[in-house]
């Protein structure tokens, strides 16, 4: 059995995470930190309590990101849910006739490992599997 730990983060496709992260910076949240991810990303996380906002900035206009934002423009882009052995959730989740993304883990921002859920098997959600 699959077991989530928390909301790991929610990604948020901008266009500028300086800019976007002002907003948050009046709430009295910080930006972390930021990286680059790929060739076409570049991150910045602002921590809230056990979980993140995840801003995503496109740097290559051929990534994913920037075809969301040129298609849905600014906002909501994935939940990410930590869970405890995430090679044995995917390979669950592909016998379940679950319909993935990745179909093994990969390297994700800051060390970590993740594999996505295509958003046709959660009702319209793009959700991001990370290690706990």
């Amino acid at each position: 059995m699959i077991k989530v730990n928390k909301i790991e983060h929610v990604g948020v496709a901008v266009r500028n995470c300086s800019a976007a992260s002002s907003f948050y910076q009046l709430l009295g949240l910080k930006v972390d930190c930021t990286e680059e991810v790929g060739d076409s990303l570049k991150v910045a996380m602002l921590g809230v309590g056990d979980s993140q906002i995840e801003m995503l900035e496109p740097t290559n206009p051929d990534g994913t990101v920037a075809k969301f934002l040129e298609k849905r423009g600014e906002g909501i882009h994935h939940l990410a849910l930590c869970v405890e052995n995430l090679d044995g959730a995917v390979k669950e989740l592909l016998a379940a006739g679950v319909r993935m993304i990745d179909q093994a883990p990969r390297p994700g921002s800051n060390g970590s490992m993740v594999a996505f859920v295509h958003p046709s098997a959660t009702n319209g959600v793009l959700v991001e599997l990370v290690d706990s």
